[in-house]
Order: C-alpha cells, then sequence, then structure tokens
C-alpha cells in the first residue's frame, strides 16, 4: 500500500497539528496553506498529490474530515471520483470510512460524503452571506473601516480565523474580554486566545451588527 495524506489549513496562524495526529511514519505528507474554496486540481500540494496518484506513486490517501478536501460540494465530488477512477482508496479519518471495500465502491462512504460536503458548501454560503449584509448595514451607518488595525486580515478573514471566539462571544455576550479568551483557548487544538484578541473580534461583530 502506498500511502498519503492530505492537509489543508486556511493560513499559517492555524494549527495542522489535529490533522497530523494520525499521521503515519509510513505516509507522505501534502500540506497546502491554501483556502478551501480553490479547487482541489489547484493547489500546488493538491497538484502534486495528483501526480503522484497518476505515477502510480500513491494508492491510498487519507484526509481528516472532508472539507479537507473542499468546500464546494461539485469540487469535492470530482476529486473523490478522480480518486476512484485511479483506484486509489480514500480514508476520511473522522467518519472512520473508507472508500472502497474489496475494490468496489463503499455505497455508505459516498452517500455519507455528499450530504457532509453539501452541508459544508451551505455553511461556507451562508457565512459569506451573512458577512456581506453586515458589511452593506456597518458601511450605511459609515462604521466599516475594512482591515483590523495591526493585522493583514480583513474583517471577514478575521472572523473566519478566529470563529471559534465567535461562538463564544454569541454565547456570552456580557462575559469579560479576559474570561471570554479563556473560553476560547483551545490547548488541545494548539488555539491560543488573548484579550486583545477577543476585543477585536467583538469590534468587528458589533459593526456588522452580529452581536
Amino acid at each position: 500500500m502506498l500511502k498519503a495524506r492530505y492537509i489543508r489549513q486556511s493560513t499559517q496562524a492555524q494549527s495542522n497539528f489535529r490533522q497530523l495526529a494520525k499521521a503515519h511514519p509510513d505516509e507522505k505528507l501534502f500540506i497546502d496553506t491554501i483556502s478551501g474554496s480553490i479547487p482541489f486540481n489547484e493547489r500546488p500540494q493538491g497538484k502534486l498529490l495528483i501526480n503522484a496518484v497518476n505515477n502510480e506513486e500513491v494508492n491510498y490517501v487519507s484526509f481528516h474530515a472532508i472539507d479537507r478536501a473542499g468546500r464546494n460540494t461539485i469540487n469535492v465530488l470530482q476529486t473523490l471520483q478522480f480518486f476512484y477512477d485511479k483506484k486509489v482508496i480514500v480514508k476520511i479519518d473522522n467518519l472512520g470510512l473508507e472508500s472502497m471495500i474489496d475494490g468496489k465502491a463503499n455505497p455508505v462512504f459516498n452517500l455519507i460524503t455528499t450530504i457532509l460536503s453539501e452541508l459544508s458548501s451551505l455553511e461556507k454560503s451562508s457565512l459569506l452571506e451573512r458577512q456581506a449584509e453586515g458589511i452593506i448595514q456597518a458601511r450605511l451607518r459609515g462604521v466599516y473601516k475594512g482591515r483590523v488595525k495591526d493585522t493583514k486580515d480583513t474583517p471577514e478573514e478575521t472572523l473566519s480565523k478566529h470563529n471559534r471566539v465567535v461562538k463564544v462571544v454569541k454565547s456570552n455576550p456580557r462575559m469579560s474580554l479576559r474570561d471570554l479568551a479563556k473560553l476560547a483557548t483551545d490547548r488541545d487544538k494548539n488555539y491560543n486566545v488573548s484579550p486583545n484578541t477577543v476585543k477585536k473580534v467583538k469590534e468587528i461583530m458589533v459593526n456588522l451588527v452580529m452581536i
């Protein structure tokens, strides 16, 4: 078995520790730092993995979750079909499923990955729609400031990067910045949050009428 593991993270600031947790010494790693909206076959490491498959250097590929393959349902299914046509087994770790059993397509794998791909695509579309609506309202009120001070990120990128903080703030709007930072921090995932980060996120959320 010629194994590979594909890992994707959106930004350098994010940790891929969770995706690496199940990596094995016999797996060749392909790691992209790129948006999930970019088609798999247009990503630098995605291209290298495809070439490795075409050259018969890989016949088993692992993903931590299906959204690592993409955020667009059609693109994800096309990618999975490519692997299937090449007789490459795909393993989705968090589902505990493989795409083929005894050389035949696993119908449970196909059903669940299709549903999860669609949910991931809808979640991304819904987030972008809410952000766009918030920006329009903020501009109408004259409070939209573009990129966040002291960062190179746009408000949308900041919210996406600190989605955990957004959820914590929404659930605990009256909690102090320090307590929110502690609650949002997840050391198991190497995600550390400072009160200053919470403050920046809250300011964006207020401007976009998210709280």
